[in-house]
């Protein structure tokens, strides 16, 4: 028979631990909600949840959520402004690059203005929040300094609380990553040795124009449309379902809808592509296949055998991203 817990003799509840508002303490202090056991066995625990549990979609209700998607996940060298709600006057502007020299989180220039790096390794299961804390400090350091990387407070704000909803969010993709640096001269030799090394792995990758966050890239062997999507992913795969087993799901002779992935809470179909077709010769089909697809996600009736036969590939050759 299990022997019974003796009961914690701890001091008597705060005014604020009764209330719910217990204070941040070390991970071995004595929790200060009088329970007798050690902050990170107590409080601590929901606290260190809330840090670490992961928000399915980090970029929801913000303008460009879906080429936010892309610039995390599939863009190599592309960059936009950010627009803040309350901007510091001695920071000219703050621009989102997918990468920065150096894997840095962030940096500020010389001249004032941030540069927020979208692809870095985070320490929680919230970008929006560790972004949005990588920001704030941005804003904050010395010009010429970069930013470390740290867990932010599970309290802090997110992007979603720093910039205007109402500004429109403009990607831009370049051929390399000499927005790195104004003048490529004056750069140190270790971002100089940076900037070399991003510029041969980068994958030439081009925006559609026609469509919404539809990004072409060349590889040796084939080139690919990647599109993200913003229709809920049960719908979105019937409706690509409907298509496959029409033989309508391709962008023309050559091409291949090959399956998806899944990244940030939004699904990405990808296409494969012959060698010869550039972003130019993309724009046309995929402004089509959006027709096709707006007929298909309006169908209610049940799939058919056929229909759930491709919609069984299609879903064994997703793959999540994040």
């Amino acid at each position: 028979m299990a022997k019974k817990r003796p009961q914690a003799k701890g001091k008597p509840q705060s005014k604020s631990a009764v209330e719910g508002e217990v204070p941040v303490v070390g991970a071995r202090e004595p929790c200060p909600c009088g329970s007798g056991r050690r902050y990170k066995a107590c409080h601590g625990r929901a606290a260190a949840q809330a840090v670490t549990e992961l928000v399915q979609r980090p970029f929801e209700g913000l303008a460009g959520e879906r080429d936010l998607v892309a610039l995390r996940e599939l863009v190599p060298a592309a960059t936009a402004v950010l627009h803040l709600k309350e901007k510091p006057a001695d920071v000219p502007s703050v621009t989102l690059a997918t990468v920065l020299p150096m894997a840095w989180p962030a940096l500020r220039r010389e001249d004032g203005s941030v540069l927020l790096g979208l692809q870095n390794d985070t320490a929680s299961g919230d970008l929006s929040r560790d972004l949005a804390d990588t920001l704030q400090r941005a804003l904050t350091v010395a010009p010429g300094t970069p930013v470390e990387a740290r867990r932010a407070p599970a309290e802090g704000p997110r992007l979603q609380d720093l910039l205007d909803p109402e500004a429109e969010f403009t990607a831009e993709v370049h051929t390399g990553f000499e927005f790195w640096v104004p003048d490529s001269e004056s750069a140190s030799p270790e971002v100089a040795a940076s900037l070399e090394r991003a510029n041969e792995a980068a994958i030439p990758t081009e925006r559609l124009t026609q469509v919404d966050a539809a990004y072409w890239c060349e590889t040796p062997e084939k080139n690919h449309l990647r599109w993200v999507m913003p229709h809920a992913e049960e719908e979105l795969l019937d409706a690509l379902a409907r298509l496959h087993a029409a033989g309508t799901s391709g962008l023309g002779e050559g091409t291949r809808l090959v399956g998806s992935f899944r990244a940030h809470g939004l699904t990405v179909p990808v296409w494969d592509l012959p060698r010869g077709m550039s972003a130019a010769d993309t724009e046309k089909p995929a402004a089509a296949f959006a027709e096709r697809l707006a007929d298909a996600l309006a169908r209610t009736e049940p799939l058919t055998g056929e229909e759930r036969r491709a919609r069984g590939g299609l879903t064994n050759r997703q793959v999540t991203l994040s």
